[in-house]
């Protein structure tokens, strides 16, 4: 019988990544956390974020964080949704770490209108598509450059990041919670379509984390409570939790998971 505390631990290999990641949305919560896990597991990192002067700092912690593991980072402060940033950050990244280089992209970029469909401050057009576009579509037109671009590497991963929003609506949320279900549309399609290229994508569904993103949405207090309540853990997601699954996912022989959405929640969602 194996003793737990010593054999179990000396059965598992440490796991070990090379290559870039390309993380959407790499200065806080779920990016920021998986930007420094997977640098951690020895892959070189490109950070994308938005940060105003206020919150730049983070953006550039983690960055240092990632050059004292001894790991290259090259971050942009610019809207990832943006395609002409898209192909002038995809052409200098050709330049600077070259073809066939990038085993994982991470979609976690969470910027969106919060505004009813139904009254006087409903959601209007432009913020709709907004929202959609940049939550969802935009991890579409990321891959499509990458993809022309030869950037990917073989066994390369695709992750977005979904919510139970996809499914689940909350006063207010019905922007975000379209842009959610998309996604997951997009993940199953890009799945589909890059099977043949030995790419996988996933949707990576958390529990609620109290991160940047959940605190801009009304009634976050309740979510929050009732995620502690019938978690079975009886604690909230981490990004770290989530950080660890995208790791052990990126490893190579994660390549039968693709077109999913798994939920990395505790069980959080099995009540």
């Amino acid at each position: 019988m194996l003793n737990q505390k010593n054999e179990l631990m000396e059965l598992v290999e440490p796991i070990k990544l090379d290559g870039w990641a390309i993380i959407l949305g790499a200065s806080s919560g779920f990016g920021a956390a998986t930007a420094l896990a997977l640098a951690k597991a020895g892959m070189n990192i490109v950070g994308i974020h938005l940060d105003r002067k206020s919150t730049l700092q983070n953006a550039m912690d983690i960055k240092n964080k990632i050059i004292e593991m001894k790991k290259e980072a090259i971050f942009y402060n610019t809207n990832a949704a943006d395609l002409q940033k898209m192909d002038e950050i995809i052409g200098e990244l050709k330049s600077k770490i070259g073809v066939k280089s990038v085993r994982v992209l991470l979609h976690s970029l969470a910027f969106g209108s919060l505004k009813p469909y139904i009254g006087k401050d409903k959601v209007n057009k432009e913020q709709l598509e907004m929202t959609l576009d940049v939550m969802a579509n935009s991890l579409v037109y990321w891959v499509q450059k990458l993809f022309d671009n030869d950037m990917f590497c073989e066994n390369a991963r695709i992750f977005a990041m979904t919510s139970i929003g996809s499914s689940r609506n909350w006063k207010n949320y019905g922007p975000v919670s379209a842009a959610k279900a998309v996604l997951e549309a997009h993940i199953r399609q890009l799945a589909l379509e890059l099977a043949p290229y030995k790419i996988t994508a996933n949707a990576i569904c958390a529990g609620v984390t109290e991160t940047p993103a959940i605190l801009k949405i009304p009634g976050h207090e309740d979510m929050i409570e009732k995620a502690k309540k019938y978690n079975p853990h009886k604690r909230l997601t981490t990004p770290i939790d989530v950080a660890n699954a995208i790791m052990l996912l990126s490893h190579p022989a994660s390549y039968w998971i693709t077109g999913n959405t798994i939920f990395v929640d505790g069980g959080e969602f099995l009540t």
